[in-house]
């Protein structure tokens, strides 16, 4: 039998290599690494799909995704609207505002008065971005980015639009992003997950954020994202007990791996294998984590280029190096949280505190990955789940006011992966409220993400309860735009 399977390779599919099996615990671990989804419980060869390879070449192999919690204001940062500043104190035109659904925050203001961002823009780079003054060390390397600033979403609260981005749907318990390509590229490093969570947390606390965002959903369990924390212990429960040591972890493991033949033998639920992964990987992650997560050997020009704060674990400047480390030994998706963006009232001293956290590490984090010849292959992403309205919520003063969640524009940019540098996408109106061109809705954008990485977003589907799920549903198209 295993002869057979490295003779046919890949072209040896799941159907046909169970019914000629009888799953022994040497034939079924060859055959999970020949076939990686062999017992997803979900055949899709009807799909023209098998998971672990892309459906064309890609132009990335990994994504960061630096996700700015709670929705930074596009006009303090990356949307300079001068008009706004020019129509300061005065209501927001009617023809502009249109039928706009508000949050309870902003329904009963009688007022909405436009106005301008506190904070000065420049042009910078071959491409003459604006950046603002907040944003020093960004504003260097704009020509290695792509600036979105046309992106929109139908949510309009934090949890729904948050969920929405990271999983393709408002409601909980689907997929999130980074299970997906999980699921659809497989391991790159079989010591490491595919796919982990990095949290840090700005000016006060801000929004949550839970762990139905990096949940596999209906996929097997070993897509789901793994949470390392800044703690003594970054992965929980993962070292041995107290008394036990590795040759006795081995032992022990290798009898549950027979019982847990057994029993998939008897029941076959794919859960149970996929369970079996999972404490393999737990035992490999004992020895890879640990030194995953050391930064003290970093070279002094490294921690100089991300800030002292690299140093401080659980620090968004920390994260951002162990993104870097965490990709460049194969972690397919690194997730990085960033709390603390939800500026309803006291905007111009909050966003200017939480932009100082994010800057330099983030514009590092694109360099470091340059400079190691990383970023062509690595696709990094900065934004959060929806805007801010051009008008104040609440009072406004002459040194004072905040803005609401603005779901019709926002921006993003992102840098490697195959992705344009130096552009601008996108533009919205002179006040900044509506897209005056290129919209690039949610799913667009999952799509283009999925599309970089080798894969045809409206193919890389699995069926459950009799339905074919994908990340963009039913919608969404790659935006070739901009695309290298």
């Amino acid at each position: 039998m295993e002869k057979e399977i490295l003779e046919h390779g890949f072209n040896f599919n799941r159907r046909r290599f169970l019914s000629r099996l009888s799953l022994g615990l040497g034939s079924a671990a060859l055959g999970s690494l020949m076939i990686p989804d062999l017992f997803g419980g979900n055949s899709t060869d009807e799909e023209g799909f098998t998971p672990g390879i892309p459906h064309f070449a890609p132009k990335a192999k990994r994504v960061i995704y630096l996700f700015q919690n709670g929705a930074p204001s596009q006009q303090e940062l990356f949307d300079y609207k001068p008009k706004l500043r020019e129509m300061l104190g005065q209501e927001i035109p009617p023809s502009v505002r249109g039928n706009q659904r508000l949050t309870g925050m902003t329904a009963n203001q009688s007022s909405f008065p436009l106005v301008g961002s506190f904070v000065d823009f420049k042009q910078y780079g071959q491409s003459r971005a604006w950046v603002s003054d907040l944003f020093p060390y960004t504003a260097k390397i704009v020509d290695d980015l792509c600036i979105v600033k046309s992106m929109y979403t139908e949510a309009i609260n934090h949890d729904p639009a948050l969920t929405f981005l990271q999983t393709g749907s408002q409601q909980g318990n689907r997929p999130s992003m980074g299970a997906w390509l999980s699921y659809g590229l497989g391991n790159e490093n079989k010591n490491l997950p595919n796919f982990t969570v990095l949290l840090s947390r700005g000016v006060g606390n801000g929004q949550g954020v839970y762990s139905k965002l990096w949940s596999n959903g209906f996929l097997d369990s070993i897509h789901q994202g793994v949470q390392f924390s800044k703690g003594e212990d970054p992965v929980l429960y993962l070292r041995d007990p107290e008394g036990m040591d590795r040759h006795a972890r081995r032992d022990m493991l290798d009898n549950l791996a027979q019982l847990n033949d057994m029993a998939y033998q008897e029941f076959g639920d794919p859960e149970i294998t996929a369970k079996v992964k999972q404490y393999e990987m737990a035992y490999r992650m004992q020895t890879a984590v640990p030194e995953v997560m050391d930064l003290s050997k970093e070279p002094d020009d490294i921690v100089k280029l991300y800030g002292p704060d690299c140093l401080v674990p659980g620090t968004y400047a920390a994260n951002c190096l162990l993104a870097r480390k965490l990709s460049e030994n194969g972690v397919r998706f690194v997730q990085l949280y960033h709390q603390g963006w939800d500026q309803h009232g006291n905007l111009p001293f909050e966003i200017a505190k939480q932009a100082k956290d994010v800057d330099q590490a983030s514009a590092a984090l694109v360099t470091d990955l340059k400079q190691r010849g990383l970023l062509d292959e690595t696709l990094v992403i900065w934004g959060g789940e929806f805007g801010r309205t051009s008008y104040t919520q609440g009072k406004l003063t002459a040194d004072n006011y905040g803005r609401d969640h603005h779901p019709r524009c926002f921006t993003i940019w992102m840098a490697g992966g195959g992705i344009k540098p130096g552009m601008v996408y996108g533009e919205t109106d002179e006040l900044g409220y509506n897209i005056a061109q290129n919209p690039v809705h949610v799913h667009d954008f999952q799509a283009t993400v999925l599309h970089q990485l080798g894969l045809n977003h409206e193919k890389l589907i699995f069926k459950h309860l009799g339905r074919r799920y994908r990340l963009t549903d039913v919608s969404g198209k790659v935006v070739r735009d901009i695309i290298a």
